[in-house]
């Protein structure tokens, strides 16, 4: 099929969204669609085989990384000549917005995927006070949809609290030759310590903001100094990190991706993970399907993918001292860590990028279907009303 996909983000930025439809869009050329993808300017002009069409935004003055694009013909026009089966508009804010309205208003089947708690979010930047107008605007938006996706149980439950229907569940999933045990490195071990590693190297994977609840790990190399805390990744939080941090055994070792990101994720002890805002959270399954336990909070979508005392353990981030029991409970006992990643690593070969996107596409097909018995007024009225 011809698949119009939307994204408010995109290559070469660096995030769960963009590592998502990177695999994704390799995957259905692979199987023989065809995939155009609607991106911010400054995107790579094409993907795996897909072309990108790059639409001119500013940055959003407090997430710069996000642009935001006013309403532009060639959206419509690009959908007019190249007629796509199905247009799916990704964790659609402003570009996605527009995507979906031009395929409404041409009769094109149209899936919405939720990935980021926007909600969640705002309190950690002092707007908590719109999170009661931001889910009239997300029903209104998903509204136009035949059919949403979001990555777990826990986000599904939550959409259809608010509203939002009808909601299925992609997940996504892992390069499991890439995230491999058999990558561990004492290279790499050195490298996210700053130096030589005398003790057990913990890892910290992901965007260094402050809704990632990381200084909640504070208390965790206080009780063990022997032990160092390396945190892959880059954000705007990270000057305020690096000071909580300054007499601590932590290293910031910034970007790395590819086969750099697979080998750190083997080569640490334990993976540790304090936030509850993850709607899935790839990390955490990369780095399960590298060996690497991993201790979670039991929130968001974490425990779609960690199953508590099997492929790895869950503790109440309410409830410092869970943290650290559960972090003190495998440092001590190496034989339930290498238990943990034995059933972590076979439940990440259980979720490739093949199977996920074969899947997705049933759920392309679901849509269209949908929409082969649907109207388009009520969908533009439901925007509107």
């Amino acid at each position: 099929m011809r698949i119009a996909l939307f994204s408010e983000v995109f290559l070469p930025k660096i995030d769960g969204i963009t590592n998502r439809l990177r695999h994704t869009i390799e995957h259905l050329v692979h199987d023989g669609h065809e995939v155009t993808v609607f991106a911010p300017d400054g995107s790579l002009p094409e993907h795996g085989g897909a072309e990108v069409v790059r639409i001119p935004g500013v940055p959003l003055p407090l997430y710069p990384e996000v642009r935001v694009s006013a309403p532009d013909p060639r959206i419509l026009l690009h959908l007019l000549r190249w007629e796509p089966d199905l247009v799916h508009v990704v964790n659609p804010a402003c570009l996605g917005l527009w995507g979906a309205l031009a395929a409404t208003l041409l009769r094109i089947p149209i899936v919405a995927s939720f990935h980021t708690d926007l909600p969640r979010y705002l309190p950690d930047y002092g707007l908590g006070f719109l999170e009661p107008a931001i889910w009239p605007l997300l029903r209104r938006v998903h509204g136009l949809a035949h059919l949403n996706l979001c990555p777990s149980r826990f986000t599904r439950d939550d959409l259809h609290a608010h509203g939002i229907e009808p909601v299925g569940i992609w997940r996504g999933g892992v390069d499991t030759e890439l995230f491999h045990p058999r990558r561990r490195s004492v290279e790499m071990r050195e490298r996210l310590a700053g130096g030589p590693v005398t003790g057990p190297l913990l890892l910290s994977v992901g965007r260094l903001s402050h809704e990632k609840n990381l200084e909640s790990l504070l208390p965790v190399l206080d009780a063990h100094p022997e032990a160092t805390l390396a945190f892959v990744g880059d954000g705007p939080a990270r000057a305020a990190l690096e000071r909580a941090f300054a007499r601590r055994h932590a290293h910031f070792a910034g970007f790395l991706r590819g086969e750099e990101l697979a080998t750190a994720f083997a080569s640490a002890d334990l993976f540790l993970m304090p936030s509850c805002t993850e709607t899935l959270g790839f990390v955490v399954l990369e780095a399960m399907s590298a060996g690497c336990p991993v201790v979670a909070a039991r929130a968001g979508g974490i425990p779609d993918l960690v199953i508590h005392e099997e492929t790895g353990l869950l503790y109440d981030p309410r409830d410092p001292g869970e943290l650290l029991a559960a972090v003190t409970s495998l440092l001590q006992q190496p034989g339930k860590c290498r238990f943990h990643a034995r059933l972590a690593r076979k439940r990440a070969e259980e979720s490739t990028w093949a199977s996920e996107t074969r899947g997705l596409v049933r759920e392309y097909r679901k849509a269209i279907a949908i929409a082969a018995t649907g109207r388009i007024w009520p969908r533009i009225a439901r925007l509107v009303l």
